[in-house]
Formats: structure tokens, sequence, C-alpha cells
């Protein structure tokens, strides 16, 4: 009985593992199908991400389809930038570790910026210079 009741605590972590798994996969399966319609798409754990067009949408994922959905123009943003830890960086150089990543966006018909999270620096970076060149094109 006593070995028995040494093992629980391990069969318990491993259903607890094997739901997130099932809970991620469901959410990248309901990702794959949202994306379909975008030309350019990205999907991390803070937020997916489709740009067809100039129009961008972004929102978080779940497993049945993307929450929160916003979107805007392209045309209608001043500029872009990168933040790491809350602070502007250059997206040319950015740096290897950083805490809290996101793409900045200021609207010209808001006073309050659209920031968009990322899990990954280079990632976010790519983006960004990605989406200012498209900008650039279009201005």
């Amino acid at each position: 009985m006593e070995r028995g009741l040494m093992w629980l605590p391990l069969l318990a972590a491993f259903f607890w593992l094997a739901w997130s798994g099932w809970n991620e996969y469901q959410k990248v399966e309901a990702y794959r199908r949202w994306a379909s319609q975008f030309e350019r798409a990205k999907y991390d754990i803070y937020a997916v991400l489709g740009q067809k067009g100039s129009a961008l949408t972004w929102g978080k994922p779940t497993r049945q389809e993307p929450a929160d959905m916003e979107t805007f123009s392209l045309k209608d943003v001043k500029f872009v930038r990168l933040l790491v830890d809350d602070k502007p960086v250059d997206m040319e150089t950015p740096p290897r570790k950083g805490g809290v990543v996101a793409l900045e966006f200021l609207l010209a018909e808001s006073a309050t910026p659209v920031r968009i999270p990322f899990t990954e620096i280079p990632l976010a970076a790519e983006w960004g210079k990605y989406l200012q060149k498209e900008l650039q094109a279009k201005g």
C-alpha cells in the first residue's frame, strides 16, 4: 500500500503532462485552421498574428479558435518598434536576452499603442523589420 501511495503523485504528474500536451496540440490545430486565410502568420503561447494585405489581425490562442481578436491596417500605423522589458531596442541589433518582448504599433487615430506580445526576441525583430519595410513601401 505504501508503494502505491508513493507512485500516486507521479501518476498525477503524468496525467497533468498528458492533458497539457493535448491542450497545446488543440491550440496549434486551431491556429493552423485560422492561419490558412493569411499570407503570413505566427503562433506562440502569447499571441497569434496574421497578415493579409495591409491588414494585421492578432489575438490569443485558444483550443477552439483565437480569441480577443483585433484588426488594424498598416496604412494607419505611424511607426513600429520592438520593446524588450518595456524599453525600445534596435531591431537590427536586438539583445540576445530579455523578459517581456512585444512589437508596438502607434496608430494615427489612437493615442494608445497596440502591443503584440512575442516569446522570442529574434522572431519579434524579424516581424518588426518585415513590417517596417511594408510601411516604407506603402508610405
